[in-house]
């Protein structure tokens, strides 16, 4: 099985990263990175860890990122998707959305949340 991490070149996707290959090596399992945004982390993490890390690439971009993160969960069947979250007000959540609540609720893996 897969341990998928959404990840960004943020402080919360890095402590999804690293959370992820732990995560991977106390399963037996290989990390699945996907890029929600800038760059992909420092392999030195993974191989530290003796975990595989495969970088995904969706099978065609839409415009959706969240839904091709979920196209790839399930594609993979992933035993779990980590993502990396930030403390945001209700209202703000309510007035913008949220990337990790939609992955939350639509998953049909378990989701963990990681904060920096």
């Amino acid at each position: 099985m897969t341990v998928l991490v959404a990840g960004s070149s943020t402080n919360e996707g890095l402590a999804a990263h690293r959370f992820a290959v732990g995560e991977a090596a106390r399963r037996g399992e290989e990390v699945l990175y996907f890029a929600l945004s800038g760059d992909r982390p420092d392999p030195a993490v993974a191989s530290a860890a003796a975990v595989t890390e495969e970088y995904a690439e969706p099978e065609a971009r839409g415009r959706d990122a969240v839904g091709d993160l979920l196209d790839t969960a399930g594609r993979v069947d992933a035993s779990v998707i980590v993502v990396g979250v930030r403390h945001r007000s209700p209202v703000g959540k309510f007035l913008l959305g949220s990337a990790a609540q939609q992955i939350i609720l639509e998953a049909q893996a378990p989701v963990i949340c990681v904060k920096p």
